[in-house]
């Protein structure tokens, strides 16, 4: 339950950081500094989404390793990895 509060509450931080983002393009603000808030909130995301693997490795694809169900779970990680290259 702990690392889901904390998920959250990374993905708040950078929904906050993503609205400065926003204001700073609509404000037309100096172009490096966007960029620069722009990856720290790609890098913010970056951090949630090996967070949320690493719970899901511990949990559900331990869990369906003990169950059989070890291809299921490989396939689909393989799908999201996938996505995440497009």
């Amino acid at each position: 339950m702990k690392k889901t509060k904390d998920s959250a509450t990374r993905l708040k931080i950078a929904r906050g950081h993503f609205d400065r983002v926003i204001r700073m393009v609509e404000d037309k603000e100096y172009c490096i500094d966007i960029l620069q808030q722009s990856l720290a909130v790609q890098s913010a995301l970056k951090r949630v989404d090996e967070e949320i693997l690493s719970n899901h490795l511990q949990t559900c694809v331990k869990n369906a390793l003990s169950n059989k169900e070890k291809d299921k779970q490989m396939k689909e990680i393989l799908e999201v990895f996938k996505k995440g290259r497009k």
